[in-house]
């Protein structure tokens, strides 16, 4: 490993495990950095009254005694300058916000990379590295949020640090992805927890309703106003106030909202009451936003006012690894609903719905679940109780994926080599003889069809047949 201090800066590392405390320790001294080591927090709390404070610290959160937490806090009373890095093998979106509403630098996850911690320290202390800072890796625990990919460890970093500031976030994602429950948890980890989280989906409330729901209204504004209404700004003062398919908002109404959000102030509809509020907006949408600017269906300056911050709920599909963790834990929950005996996925069926494409995403699999609680006449579902309740999603997904995937494991379970090849030549022929079939054996029809030259469709078709 390189040397990457110039100066021994004094760097402390807490951790009640021997064997990380060590590595951990090596790697930085190894990069240069004078490293002292404590088995937990009081020790390292008895040696701050005593020596001179690190300008570096590393914890843990989970240790006999005081926890790393109740170390953060002490130490950012006595020394709030003091960087502090927390580290732990136990993360989600309640730790990692707790550890930066505390005052972390940053979070680390366990395991970690000890490259990437050196360069952690050095980026902390100002030293110049070509690496980048670490990824958190927060772990599932009771949240509503649920995953364990990349994409979603992430997801879950990025919560942490944005429910700590007062910044207006975009959510964009694919229908049926959680994008209320990114915004329950900006909300449920920020300052404004005790206040208000109100949820409005602007396209479920007809345009001349809406402005009504979100502003409020005087009695006798409009036929049928009896009362004065209050709208859902003024419900979430202090709070938050989620505004779901904002893409769908009309025209008339985004320019009403978007001074809401420059001033923190409108007025009730049929009202000269100027009404203030203190409210964080949180948008979201399954639309680009971008285009719709292009076609002049949404204000530009007010998605410049949404976007200030953008999150991005990836879809079911791009992080299948989570979908047997998701589907045990809908079912279970089904089932106590349901006051039913408990029911687990048998091997087959998880196979099956690890190949599913998810059009429906999370919301999908839940709706999924539920029935599974209610109509799986057994205590394991299989591949049978399935059938016919997986959704076929859009044409591109018609089941000829599915069909690809159990041709493949048959063949790996059969030890055949060179599948890939065997693959693409059955995919080759298939396509080329289909459209042949389409354009009664005019080859060059079929290549113009196909986007290939004429002579590549020569050649394939020349090479299937000698392989047959």
């Amino acid at each position: 490993m390189t040397r990457t201090a110039s100066v021994a800066a004094p760097v402390w590392v807490v951790d009640d495990d021997r064997a990380v405390r060590f590595v951990l320790a090596t790697a930085l001294s190894d990069a240069g950095y004078d490293v002292s080591g404590f088995d937990s927090a009081q020790a390292a709390l008895s040696a701050l009254r005593t020596r001179e404070a690190p300008r570096l610290l590393f914890t843990d959160v989970r240790m006999p005694g005081d926890d790393g937490l109740v170390l953060l806090e002490k130490i950012k009373q006595a020394y709030p300058q003091l960087p502090v890095v927390v580290m732990s093998a136990y993360t989600d979106v309640a730790s990692t916000a707790g550890a930066f509403r505390g005052g972390a630098h940053e979070f680390l996850s366990k395991p970690f990379d000890l490259d990437e911690a050196v360069a952690l320290a050095a980026r902390v202390l100002g030293e110049q590295v070509e690496r980048a800072p670490p990824v958190a890796e927060p772990e599932p625990a009771g949240d509503a949020l649920v995953g364990d990919t990349p994409a979603m460890r992430q997801l879950f970093r990025a919560i942490g640090r944005l429910a700590q500031a007062p910044l207006t976030v975009l959510i964009t994602g694919e229908t049926g992805t959680g994008k209320e429950l990114v915004a329950r948890a900006l909300h449920r980890e920020s300052p404004r927890a005790r206040k208000p989280f109100v949820a409005l989906n602007t396209a479920a409330i007809p345009a001349e309703l809406l402005e009504s729901e979100l502003f409020g209204h005087e009695a006798g504004a409009f036929t049928g106003a009896a009362k004065r209404h209050t709208g859902r700004f003024e419900q979430a003062d202090g709070g938050t106030l989620f505004l779901d398919e904002i893409g769908d908002m009309p025209a008339s109404l985004q320019t009403r909202l978007l001074r809401v959000l420059a001033e923190g102030e409108f007025f009730r509809v049929g009202g000269r009451e100027l009404i203030r509020v203190d409210v964080r907006v949180i948008a979201a949408t399954h639309q680009d936003l971008e285009a719709l600017v292009r076609e002049g269906r949404f204000r530009a300056d007010l998605l410049h006012r949404l976007d200030v911050v953008r999150l991005r709920l990836p879809p079911l599909r791009e992080r299948r690894a989570d979908v047997p963790v998701l589907a045990e834990r809908f079912l279970h929950e089904a089932a106590e609903k349901f006051s039913a005996p408990p029911k687990r996925f048998g091997k087959a069926a998880l196979e099956r719905l690890l190949a599913h494409d998810w059009p429906g995403n999370v919301r999908e699999l839940e709706n999924l679940c539920w029935r599974l609680a209610a109509l799986a006449p057994a205590d394991t579902v299989t591949p049978t109780d399935l059938d016919g309740m997986l959704q076929s999603g859009d044409g591109a997904r018609d089941g000829w994926d599915d069909a690809l995937r159990a041709w493949a494991r048959e063949r790996l379970s059969a030890g055949v080599a060179d599948l890939h090849a065997l693959a693409r030549e059955r995919f080759d022929r298939a396509l080329l003889e289909a459209a042949l079939e389409h354009t009664g054996g005019r080859r060059t029809e079929a290549a113009t069809r196909l986007g290939l030259g004429r002579n590549t469709v020569t050649r394939k078709l020349g090479t299937s047949r000698k392989r047959r």
